[in-house]
């Protein structure tokens, strides 16, 4: 794995999110996968204190951004193609089962819901760090798996997830790339709204993939 020297005086936070700031930088390519992340480094990266650094790498290692080793640090994830194929794999024969009990249970609110949490990940590609997307989208897509009336699955979707990098953060290089996505959960709502089977099951297979 790749160590990596960072200059001072770039990225100085100005009150910025340290979390965000690395973030920014792993997207950009200035942090490859697998460097290490030295904290001393960082500290005079972003011109941040110690604590900052700490809870910002622990902010990522939780959402599988970077991986901690014990006794080594902390470096950022290096993606396994094979096993984020199968994850991907695993997902569509999950999550593509329960659309029809989705569509059943959808209410109204539910709906309803559903497009405020989809227009708040748009408001969050104009407006929001990246983190704060992230967030919006694992938000909508936890209600959308919530209405599929089994928490253990969503529970178990959610860990088999964190086997791989954060996906899609690692495909939002682009803008387009996002605004994709968003439209694919305004998409989602429709077929809801709809009642609309077989092309909930298209779009969450495209979505998937995509991601």
């Amino acid at each position: 794995m790749a160590d990596v020297m960072m200059d001072s005086g770039q990225g100085v936070s100005n009150g910025r999110d340290v979390t965000d700031l690395v973030l920014q930088d792993i997207l950009a390519g200035v942090l490859l996968p697998g460097t290490w992340l030295k904290q001393i480094d960082l500290e005079r990266r972003y011109s941040c204190t110690r604590p900052e650094v700490r809870r910002a790498l622990d902010r990522l290692a939780q959402k599988r951004l970077v991986e901690h080793v014990p006794n080594r640090g902390y470096h950022v994830y290096e993606p396994d193609g094979r096993r984020a194929r199968e994850v991907s794999e695993i997902r569509i024969i999950l999550e593509t089962a329960i659309v029809g009990t989705i569509i059943q249970n959808a209410s109204r609110a539910d709906i309803t819901n559903l497009r405020g949490l989809a227009e708040q990940f748009d408001f969050m590609v104009l407006n929001g760090t990246m983190l704060e997307l992230y967030e919006a989208n694992l938000a909508f897509h936890r209600q959308l798996l919530i209405l599929g009336g089994n928490q253990e699955l969503v529970d178990l979707i959610t860990e088999i997830r964190q086997r791989t990098s954060s996906a899609p953060v690692s495909q939002w290089r682009t803008r387009a790339r996002v605004e994709q996505s968003g439209r694919e959960h305004h998409l989602m709502v429709d077929a809801i709204e709809a009642a609309d089977t077989e092309r909930l099951k298209e779009l969450v297979r495209k979505h998937i993939l995509q991601g």
